[in-house]
């Protein structure tokens, strides 16, 4: 945690055609966190200081022109957009970028936005992420960056990488809890109605995208109400009740339209989430606490019958897969 005493300045870098939501969703992380007094200053920057039009066709108004040499950031957050995996990128946005770089404490992208770091040169040698469609891409024509095309996030000392679209999201609760802590970042995950966020090394897929979605809208809020607090009190009664229908109902739903049961939903939530908070780096007992187990030794049967080794072994092959990564940019 960084603390300060004046505001902490945030660059924001659009341009025509910028994904709306990769500049709505950290900003309003930082804007909620400003709400609960938190400090951060943010700035609309783009070639020229003109407004731009998005993804949508809202268009975005702007405080400052980007390729101005006396700009300077704490955090510079580089949108994404559609055009930028196959199209040039205009010369003057990359020396923009470049040269805002150069003066910022941490440099992130959101989702696309990678590209833009990558053509200006500032992901040589970098791990790297970005939108599971186009990390292939990413990684073929820039074959000097070792893209890991299965997180959320990365950080490579002070440059991050997100991917797409409410990753970037992720991205600013990780950046809100390194700036304020935890407790700061929890509130406004809470009041923003999101994840906390999911550790950066966390799959892009977990078990309620790969799965098929409910068609029932009060099953949709249990499946919903499961996932965003997985160590809450989700026994069949409860969830019931949250679904003001009996449990022996509940229990027809999820089969018909799930295939399995509520308990083993929350049990693969749980699980889910217990996995990406030790590859996150948290310890074994605050992952069983964050994922609702208990204590360490439910945790540690759990892992053993479904993988075959204990969390402690798999954080440890999971830190291991990192550091060979990292070797692949030494």
């Amino acid at each position: 945690m960084v603390k300060r005493t004046g505001p902490h300045r945030v660059g924001v870098v659009v341009f025509d055609g910028v994904k709306l939501l990769d500049v709505a969703g950290p900003s309003e992380v930082f804007s909620e966190a400003n709400r609960m007094g938190a400090k951060y200053e943010l700035s609309v920057c783009s070639v020229g200081g003109t407004e731009v039009v998005s993804s949508t066709g809202l268009r975005i108004s702007v405080d400052v022109d980007a390729a101005r040499e006396d700009l300077r950031f704490d955090t510079l957050l580089v949108m994404g957009g559609d055009r930028l995996p196959t199209h040039p990128i205009p010369e003057p946005l990359v020396s923009a970028v470049r040269g805002l770089a150069g003066r910022s404490t941490r440099v992130c992208s959101i989702c696309t936005g990678a590209f833009i770091l990558a053509e200006a040169g500032l992901l040589s040698g970098r791990r790297a992420t970005t939108h599971w469609q186009h990390t292939k891409l990413l990684g073929s024509a820039y074959s000097d960056i070792a893209v890991e095309p299965d997180a959320i996030f990365v950080r490579d000392r002070q440059t991050y990488t997100s991917a797409g679209v409410t990753a970037g999201i992720d991205l600013a609760l990780a950046l809100l809890e390194e700036d304020h802590g935890e407790d700061l970042a929890r509130r406004v995950a809470q009041s923003l109605v999101v994840f906390l966020q999911r550790p950066g090394g966390q799959s892009q897929f977990s078990p309620t995208l790969q799965g098929p979605r409910p068609h029932t809208p009060v099953l949709r809020a249990v499946f919903d109400a499961v996932a965003a607090d997985p160590a809450g009190e989700h026994s069949v009664p409860k969830l019931a009740a949250l679904a003001a229908m009996s449990p022996r109902h509940l229990t027809r739903l999820f089969q018909e339209e799930l295939g399995t049961t509520p308990a083993r939903y929350v049990d693969a939530i749980r699980f889910d989430t217990a996995k990406a908070a030790l590859e996150g780096g948290l310890t074994i007992s605050e992952a069983a606490e964050r994922a609702g187990y208990g204590n360490p030794e439910s945790l540690r049967r759990t892992f053993i019958a479904r993988l075959g080794v204990s969390p402690r072994a798999y954080q440890q092959r999971f830190r291991s897969a990192k550091r060979s990564d990292a070797a692949l940019t030494s």
